[in-house]
């Protein structure tokens, strides 16, 4: 619609968000988060409601639909409150400050996040999705809005003692076992028995029979995969690989992957993987595709391998910019299209990744039709409304009911005709689906997701040997440095619209030195070693706690917040402190600096309660790696070399997830740069001129080797 026919426009229209854009013509007079909002709200006197959500959130969808661009709550907003939107993946410190201080009110939190704040940014009421009427025990969102109005004009001091109240709550929240924080850092940090009484908290938590940990609503949970895999190598009598293959099959076979395109959906809604919210986040991707790499290689399972490469096929046609960076999310909703037949002209979720059995036959030629709809289980009263899914009868999710073995045999032909015929129609259906409306990409482009992106893309590219991989991750890397610095070499948090926004953030800093430590393991270029090392110094500078250890959320010269937060668990995406604790530990190894390695003992021991109650499980790769033995592997010579890609090719292929490797150029301007910035391999040159690795492990280096046989005597 031209902008003249709209009827509404408020101040987020010259907002590059594209969650905010989405409410730029609302008839609610929203705020972006802007030191102009709260003088407004102190020169009116008036309370801050403050809405935070994110563009591919279904039921912030809901709440605008419901509540915002109705007239009457609307009104009341203009009229009693400060309104302010926030997207909470272009302010993560914003989200994370007020999501604890819902949580501590209310004990439980999500999004869309509704926050009822003082002028002076203090919470005094907050919940999460609120409608628009009184309904299902709840009270609705324009009785709340005129009751908390009423508060604020009648009884205004106790509201704010209360708001004082709950400020306080969350500081100490924050603040958290402040005798454990502020101990000395010993050697003694890592304890075996905390890799034991987390595996015990999984174990039992373990479904054994659809894979996954607890019931419904089921989230992947690649922190725990990561960690039990590094657990079943070290203790292989263990049950944790088995739990990890029988999840990563699980996942793979289900509805929360996308059988046609790739890449998974955000969470199950019940206990199998069959049914997902269908939304497509890009840290999700990244952080699957970790798990599903590290789990074709420790475990051998070609199909990890296929679904690996399924993420990146879907990241590169979808989320990736023309620019290289990548894309935000994708939307879970979409609009029917006509040949679908739902008699419908607005948008619903998961659309666009159904089918008709009609659809099918009217695609495929007959016998791959048939192949088709009993591997996948597609029958006409279709499976989606059975499931709990909200369309007309007739529709299903892909997901896999049938082995291609026992497909072979119900059709008495070789396995191999099944995956050819199948591999053939998933490629039609594919294009066929793409002719559908196209569930909407967010666009914004974040420091943090990229790099987690990157590190999952970088390794990749060696176990699975995908050079196309390596291209991605090198592409993404480059636009994060050219376009997402400022001016004194300091990360940007948010890129949209041909600029890039607000200061970097811990998850920024800690994400993207993570992914160019991986990508300098995959491709050997120093300058992306270089620019984690600066990164790093930057990082310590400006977040780290020298009193009590661990990093700060935000920077000590960005401060908007009533206070500086500590993360304390890992969510959806592990937390910023867990993968800079990884970050310090590998740089510690690689640049032979001890002082990283002490600094990362002591973020460990600030959160060694949350570590051993199992809130921290990414922080464990951390732990994992400085328990040990761990292997530092120097390469020397000719990285062109087929004896020299020989030697790559053998310690990618083997799962040695306790290891740096460093390249040494023999050579010209990069032999110049790596001893610069790494002098301490001056002497580990080539032996007689060949391909030479040299193996340290557990504080012991071996005599250096000159072929591939030797070298796997030294990695076994």
């Amino acid at each position: 619609m031209p902008e003249s026919q709209f009827p509404y426009t408020n101040r987020l229209i010259g907002e590059d968000s594209p969650y905010l854009q989405q409410h730029a013509h609302n008839p609610v007079q929203w705020y972006p988060w802007s030191t102009e909002a709260f003088k407004k709200a102190q020169e009116e006197d008036k309370p801050v409601f403050l809405s935070i959500g994110y563009s591919t959130c279904h039921w912030c969808h809901v709440m605008e639909k419901e509540s915002f661009t109705n007239g009457d709550i609307a009104g009341i907003l203009n009229k009693y409150y400060i309104s302010i939107k926030v997207d909470r993946e272009q302010r993560p410190d914003v989200d994370s400050y007020y999501m604890s201080a819902v949580q501590a009110l209310t004990g439980s939190g999500g999004w869309p996040l509704s926050v009822f704040i003082t002028p002076g940014k203090e919470v005094f009421y907050g919940g999460t999705y609120f409608p628009p009427e009184d309904r299902w025990g709840r009270p609705g969102f324009k009785t709340v809005l005129l009751s908390l109005s009423d508060s604020w004009l009648h009884d205004k001091a106790k509201i704010l003692t209360a708001a004082a109240s709950i400020s306080r709550g969350v500081k100490q929240g924050t603040a958290g076992n402040s005798k454990k924080q502020l101990q000395t850092y010993t050697e003694t940090v890592v304890s075996e028995s905390v890799f034991h009484t987390v595996y015990d908290t999984l174990y039992r938590r373990f479904d054994q029979k659809n894979g996954g940990f607890g019931g419904a609503p089921k989230f992947p949970s690649p922190q725990n995969l990561l960690f039990l895999l590094r657990y079943g190598v070290r203790y292989p009598e263990s049950n944790a690989l088995p739990m990890v293959e029988t999840t990563l099959k699980a996942m793979e076979q289900g509805g929360i992957y996308d059988q046609l395109g790739g890449g998974f959906h955000r969470y199950s809604t019940d206990e199998k993987w069959f049914l997902p919210h269908f939304e497509k986040m890009l840290y999700d991707q990244a952080l699957l595709l970790r798990s599903y790499t590290e789990g074709a290689a420790a475990l051998n399972q070609e199909s990890f391998r296929v679904t690996a490469g399924g993420i990146i096929y879907y990241v590169k046609n979808i989320l990736t910019s023309p620019e290289g960076g990548f894309y935000t999310a994708q939307d879970a909703d979409s609009l029917p299209a006509i040949k679908q037949g739902w008699g419908t002209d607005e948008k619903m979720e998961g659309v666009f990744y159904l089918f008709a059995e009609k659809e099918i036959d009217s695609q495929l030629p007959p016998q791959d039709a048939r192949i088709f709809r009993f591997y996948y289980g597609i029958k006409k009263e279709g499976n989606f409304n059975q499931s709990g899914g909200d369309a007309p009868s007739g529709h299903s999710i892909l997901a896999h009911v049938h082995t291609a073995v026992e497909t072979a045999q119900h059709f008495s032909t070789d396995e191999a005709a099944i995956k050819k015929s199948l591999q053939k129609s998933k490629e039609i259906l594919y294009q066929f689906r793409q002719k559908r409306p196209l569930p909407a990409v967010d666009t914004k482009i974040l420091t943090s997701w990229n790099g987690l992106m990157i590190a999952s893309l970088a390794y990749a590219s060696r176990v699975l040997e995908t050079p196309a991989a390596l291209v991605m991750a090198e592409q993404a890397a480059d636009f994060v440095l050219s376009h997402m610095l400022d001016t004194d070499g300091k990360l940007l948090h948010s890129f949209m619209n041909g600029k890039a926004s607000v200061p970097g953030m811990l998850e920024d800093y800690a994400f993207f030195i993570y992914g160019l430590i991986d990508l300098y393991q995959a491709d050997f270029k120093t300058m992306y070693l270089e620019k984690a090392v600066q990164l790093m110094h930057t990082l310590v500078e400006d977040f780290w706690d020298a009193v009590s250890g661990g990093f700060y959320e935000t920077s000590s010269v960005f401060q908007e917040l009533p206070l500086r937060q500590k993360n304390r668990y890992d969510g959806a995406m592990p937390s910023g402190n867990s993968i800079a604790a990884l970050d310090l530990i590998l740089l510690s190894r690689i640049l032979e600096d001890s002082d990283y390695e002490k600094m990362a003992g002591k973020l460990l021991q600030t959160f060694s309660h949350e570590i051993s109650l199992g809130y921290l499980n990414g922080m464990l790769l951390s732990y994992d790696y400085l328990y040990g033995p761990s292997q530092e592997i120097v390469l020397s010579g000719d990285i062109s070399s087929k004896a020299m890609q020989g030697m790559i090719r053998t310690l990618y292929s083997k799962y040695l997830p306790r290891k740096v490797v460093i390249f040494r150029y023999p050579n010209g301007i990069e032999a110049e740069k790596t001893t610069k910035l790494l002098p301490h391999l001056k002497d580990h040159l080539p032996v007689g001129g060949n391909a030479t690795a040299y193996v340290c492990s557990n504080y012991t280096c071996a005599l250096p080797v000159t072929t591939v046989e030797e070298l796997k005597d030294q990695l076994a």
